[in-house]
C-alpha cells in the first residue's frame, strides 16, 4: 500500500497588510490611549503604551506582510477587528468554508479529481467561528462529496500534521482511501491587534492537501509520521461559548458594573518561554523522528516547518541540520504571509519544492500550543 500526498491548494485572502500600514493604526491607537488617559498614567494609576516599529517587527517575526478577510476594520485605530457581515447557515456558505471550499477545489483540481471522488473531509485548525455543525461537513457539501465522512479537529498550530497523520492511519485501516485536510485560518479574529507584543503576529489563509491510497504513486510517498503534545498555558486563546456564563457570575456575585472582556480571552503568549521550551524539543523530535526511520541529516533535503517566526525556523534549522546548514533547506514564507497558524507548513510545502527531484526526502513540522508538535516524513514519487 503507498499512500501519497498527490495535491495541495491555497486560498489567499484579497486584503494584504504591510508593516507600515499595520504600524501607522496601532501608533495612532497607542496616542489616543495615552492621551485619553494621561491623569491616571501620570498618577502611575495605569502605564502608557508604546509606540510599535517595522524595525521591531521585523526583527522580532520577520514578518513583512500578511493577508486578512478585512483590513479596513483592522487598521482603524477605534476599531482594530475585522468586520464581516453575519451569514445565514445553510442559506449561504460561513466564511471558514467559503475559504476552505476555494482550497480544496484548487486541490482537487490540481490532483485530476472532484469533490466525489472523496471519502472523507478532514477540517484541521485553530479556532472554529462556532461548534457545529462541523465546518468539514458544510465544506463537503459545498465541494459535491457525497456519502463519506468529514470532522473537524483543533491541535491549534500542529492541527496539519496532526490531521495528515489521521488520514494516513484512517487509510491504514481501511475506513477510506481519499482523504482532504484542509486549514483554514481566519487568525486576525481571534488576534488582539492592541497588544504591541502580538500585534503583527497573524494572517489569515486556507490550505487544502490530498492524501490517497494510489497504485501509481505520485507527489509524496508519507513515510512516517511523529505526534507529541504536553500540557502548558504558555500560548493560549480562551475565548469560547462559556464565557458568557462566567461573566454573568462574575457580575452578578462580584462585579455588579463589570464590562463583558473580550481582549483579555484572545490570543496570548509568553513568547520568550514559548522559544526557549519549544525550538529545542522540536529539533528532538525531528532528529528521533529521522533515527526511527535510518534517515540521516544529510539525506533530508526539505523542512517544510511551521512559520512562527523566523528566528524559530533558523534555530531549528541549524540545530537538526548543523550550524552551517544551507537555509534554503528551510524555506520561508512568514515574511509575505505572518504565522497563518496550521495553515503555515502546508503553505511552505505548496509554495516551495523547488530542487525536490524523485527519491528525495523531506519532513513537514509544526509546533504550537499545547504544547504540540507533528513531524511528517515524506519521500519525492
Amino acid at each position: 500500500m503507498t499512500i501519497c500526498i498527490t495535491a495541495t491548494g491555497l486560498h489567499i485572502p484579497k486584503d494584504k497588510i504591510t508593516n507600515e500600514e499595520l504600524v501607522t493604526a496601532f501608533n495612532t491607537y497607542v496616542d489616543n490611549y495615552n492621551e485619553a488617559h494621561a491623569q491616571a498614567i501620570e498618577s502611575g494609576e495605569k502605564t502608557a503604551l508604546q509606540h510599535s516599529t517595522v524595525e521591531f517587527i521585523e526583527k522580532a517575526s520577520g514578518i513583512k506582510s500578511r493577508y486578512v478577510i478585512d483590513k479596513k476594520g483592522i487598521l482603524d485605530p477605534n476599531i482594530m477587528a475585522p468586520i464581516f457581515p453575519a451569514r445565514k447557515l445553510g442559506e449561504e456558505l460561513s466564511i471558514m468554508a467559503e475559504m476552505g471550499t476555494d482550497a480544496l477545489n484548487q486541490a482537487l483540481a490540481n490532483a485530476g479529481l472532484e469533490g466525489k471522488d472523496l471519502d472523507g473531509i478532514i477540517c484541521a485548525c485553530s479556532n472554529f467561528q462556532r461548534v457545529y455543525p462541523a465546518i468539514a461537513i458544510e465544506i463537503q457539501h459545498a465541494v459535491g462529496m457525497v456519502g463519506g465522512f468529514a470532522f473537524d479537529t483543533n491541535v491549534a498550530c500542529s492541527a496539519a500534521t496532526f490531521g495528515i497523520a489521521q488520514a494516513v492511519g484512517m487509510i491504514k485501516g481501511g475506513v477510506a482511501k481519499r482523504i482532504a485536510v484542509v486549514n483554514v485560518e481566519i487568525t486576525s479574529a481571534h488576534l488582539n491587534w492592541r497588544n504591541r507584543d502580538s500585534h503583527f503576529i497573524f494572517g489569515d489563509v486556507a490550505a487544502a492537501t490530498i492524501i490517497e491510497e494510489t497504485d501509481t504513486p505520485k507527489g509524496y510517498e508519507v513515510l512516517d509520521s511523529k505526534l507529541w503534545t504536553e500540557f502548558s498555558t504558555n500560548i493560549k486563546n480562551e475565548f469560547g461559548f462559556m464565557d458568557r456564563s462566567e461573566f454573568l457570575h462574575a457580575k452578578t456575585s462580584m462585579y455588579p458594573d463589570l464590562d463583558e472582556p473580550v481582549t483579555d480571552k484572545l490570543f496570548l503568549q509568553e513568547g520568550r518561554k514559548v522559544f526557549r521550551e519549544v525550538c529545542p524539543k522540536v529539533s528532538e523530535i525531528i532528529s528521533t523522528h529521522l533515527a526511527e526511520n535510518n534517515i540521516s541529516t544529510d539525506k533530508v533535503k526539505k523542512l517544510w516547518l511551521h512559520q512562527a517566526n523566523i528566528n524559530m525556523i533558523d534555530l531549528i534549522l541549524r540545530t537538526v541540520m548543523g550550524k552551517d546548514a544551507d537555509k534554503s533547506i528551510a524555506p520561508i514564507v512568514i515574511d509575505e504571509f505572518g504565522n497563518t497558524s496550521s495553515a503555515s507548513p502546508m503553505i511552505a510545502f505548496h509554495r516551495c519544492q523547488d530542487g525536490i527531484a524523485s527519491g528525495d526526502l523531506a519532513v513537514i513540522c509544526s509546533f504550537g500550543a499545547g504544547y504540540s508538535i507533528g513531524s511528517v516524513i515524506v519521500k519525492k514519487v
